[in-house]
């Protein structure tokens, strides 16, 4: 009976906090955003997962590198806050930008995001940019942190009734591996479930905020490209969500089913090249002075001396330095 119970409060816990507020509300409605509820259940308020985010988000800008350029600042801050104005984001978007060439981007808790600056260099146009920042947007919107934050702490909460039933130690921390396994507990770590809904999510928001889905999905190809040149580097790029074949398939078929075509789309602007080229003055600058500040080695000038042969035959300057023998030919 207790075995039942147990297996029961099991399953009820990852039913309940794996649906979302509302089961009634359809997330494929791109007229209804910002007006649905896409958010998954939790236990955990949202202002707790906003002040949870702040503690981890002072821990990153101490330890990263913050890139401080406000020109890049404000563009990539304006970009963002537009996707979030046409997204069901219902708490403030924090975005700052990470000096690191690794094309990455993540998502914290309470809706602190950062980007790095390789995504903005790796990307072509302006779109690809907002289809990142988009899928992001996905993630704190369906609130992905605190949705898994609650299975876990639902999940332990379900393992105690199994301390009481009679069973070896080795058991029953099986069990609690076996159910444990798999359950991320990482704070930038989600599902790939959670990433197909983000993906799903930020294509509806780029086309919303009228740019073309469809760039997303040519990043995605981009980067599965460099891992096809450069075997093994996908494990740097998107290193928290990498792309898949899968993915690309399923964001292509939602945007023939649920996102008609537009007569036109913003694919970029004149300052998103003036932002890229500021960046790699950046980059090439900071190069620069990285080897200007690095130990050089000069080359010593021969200097002309005067001297006078020994009798062993070895030639001895004014100075007093005896050079090399000199081997004379017999006549």
């Amino acid at each position: 009976m207790r075995k039942t119970l147990v297996t029961f409060a099991l399953i009820a816990s990852f039913c309940w906090s794996s649906m979302p507020v509302w089961a009634e509300d359809k997330k494929d409605n791109v007229d209804d955003i910002g007006d649905r509820k896409v958010a998954h259940r939790s236990i955990i308020s949202q202002e707790k997962e906003i002040a949870i985010g702040k503690q981890y988000a002072d821990q990153i800008d101490k330890q990263a590198k913050i890139l401080k350029d406000p020109v890049i600042n404000e563009y990539i801050n304006r970009v963002a806050q537009n996707l979030a104005r046409n997204s069901d984001l219902n708490i403030p978007l924090t975005v700052k930008v990470i000096d690191d060439p690794v094309i990455n981007a993540m998502t914290l808790p309470g809706g602190f995001m950062y980007i790095n600056t390789g995504t903005l260099m790796a990307a072509d146009e302006e779109d690809q940019v907002a289809g990142v920042i988009a899928h992001e947007i996905g993630h704190a919107a369906a609130r992905h942190w605190a949705s898994t934050m609650t299975k876990a702490t639902l999940l332990q909460f379900a393992m105690i009734p199994m301390m009481f039933i009679p069973m070896s130690a080795a058991v029953y921390y099986g069990v609690l591996e076996a159910y444990m396994n798999g359950v991320p507990l990482a704070f930038l770590k989600f599902s790939r479930k959670d990433e197909q809904e983000a993906d799903f999510l930020g294509l509806q928001y780029m086309y919303k905020s009228g740019y073309d889905p469809n760039a997303f999905v040519g990043f995605f190809g981009k980067v599965m490209d460099e891992e096809r040149r450069a075997p093994g580097s996908m494990s740097k790029v998107f290193a928290d969500h990498p792309p898949t074949g899968d993915r690309i398939i399923a964001s292509e078929e939602e945007i023939q089913k649920i996102l008609p075509k537009k007569p036109e789309y913003l694919v970029s602007t004149s300052e998103f090249d003036d932002v890229k080229a500021r960046l790699q003055t950046i980059i090439t600058q900071r190069k620069r002075e990285k080897t200007d500040s690095g130990p050089t080695l000069r080359k010593k000038e021969p200097t002309q001396q005067t001297g006078t042969t020994t009798d062993s035959g070895q030639q001895k300057t004014d100075s007093g330095d005896e050079q090399p023998p000199v081997l004379k030919r017999r006549d």
